[in-house]
C-alpha cells in the first residue's frame, strides 16, 4: 500500500528539503550554538529563499568555523575577503559582516543573560506556540513576538534580524509550530 504523505505546501521535491522539513523545521531547538547558526543562516536568506541557503548550509558551516562565535569574532579583513571570493556561500559583504558583528552580540547576550537559548525563547512566551493554520496562506510573515525579538536583537546591535527573519527563525527552531493542519508532522 503506497500512501502519499502530506507535508506543508512550501516543501519542494528535493530530498534535502523534504528531510529538513520532516526532521528539523518546527522541532524545538534549545542549543545555544545551533540557535546562533540558525539565526545567522536565516539572515542569509534575506531577499532569497530558504532553499537557496539550505543547499549551501554545509559549506557555510565549513567556512564559518562551525558557526563558533568565539572564532568568528576574530575574523579580520583577510578572512572577509576570502569569504567574498567563496562561490559556495552568498557573497554579500553586508551579510558576511553581519555574521561577524552578530557573533560579538551573541557572546554579549550569553554573558548578560546566561544563555542565548533562554533569551530568544523568552520571546515565545515559554513556547512552543502551537498554531492551527489550515493553509499556507494563513501563516503570517511576522507576529508581535517576532517584532519584539527583532527590536530587542537590533537594540543589542545585531543586524539582518528583521521581524520576518525572526519569525522564520522562530518557526524553524520550533518556538512556533506552523506546520499546517494537514501536514503529517502535526500528528
Amino acid at each position: 500500500m503506497n500512501r502519499e504523505i502530506t507535508r506543508c505546501a512550501w516543501v519542494n521535491e528535493d530530498p534535502l528539503y523534504i528531510d529538513y522539513h520532516d526532521r528539523e523545521w518546527g522541532n524545538p531547538l534549545y542549543d545555544d550554538l545551533k540557535l546562533f547558526e540558525l539565526l545567522m543562516l536565516e539572515g542569509m536568506q534575506a531577499g532569497l529563499s530558504w532553499y537557496t541557503v539550505l543547499k549551501k548550509r554545509e559549506h557555510y558551516r565549513k567556512v564559518f568555523d562551525g558557526f563558533d562565535p568565539h572564532i568568528i569574532v576574530h575574523y579580520d579583513d583577510n578572512k572577509i575577503e576570502a569569504l567574498m571570493q567563496d562561490t559556495g556561500i552568498i557573497r554579500n559583504r553586508l551579510k558576511i559582516n553581519a555574521i561577524v558583528k552578530n557573533a560579538k552580540v551573541y557572546l554579549d547576550i550569553c554573558r548578560e543573560e546566561g544563555s542565548f537559548s533562554d533569551y530568544v525563547w523568552s520571546f515565545a512566551g515559554g513556547g512552543p506556540v502551537i498554531n492551527g493554520w489550515k493553509t499556507r496562506a494563513e501563516v503570517p510573515a511576522t507576529t508581535a513576538q517576532s517584532d519584539s525579538m527583532s527590536k530587542a536583537l537590533k537594540k543589542k546591535g545585531m543586524t539582518f534580524v528583521g521581524s520576518t527573519i525572526c519569525y522564520a527563525f522562530m518557526q524553524a527552531s520550533g518556538m512556533v509550530n506552523d506546520h499546517t493542519m494537514d501536514c503529517f508532522c502535526r500528528k
